[in-house]
């Protein structure tokens, strides 16, 4: 997702708000919706693979490791 997906965004929906969408545009926002939703969950399903936390005898679990190649979807 670059800035330039983003501005086509924000003016679709500026553009839908002020004088509403033909079908062409509104094929391009879900689009562009989906996929701008699809890079939201990947960055932060890379968050979470990267905690760790520490257990009361003093080791390390990865839970990126440990729950990372799970999918609940």
């Amino acid at each position: 997702m670059n800035d330039e997906m983003i501005n086509r965004i924000n003016e679709l929906y500026h553009k839908s708000q002020a004088e509403g969408l033909n079908e062409a545009e509104k094929k391009e926002q879900a689009e562009l919706r989906s996929a701008y939703i699809a890079s939201v969950r990947n960055n932060l399903r890379g968050q979470l693979n990267q905690i760790s936390i520490q257990n009361e005898d003093g080791s390390i679990t990865n839970l990126g490791e440990k729950y990372g190649n799970k999918r609940t979807n």
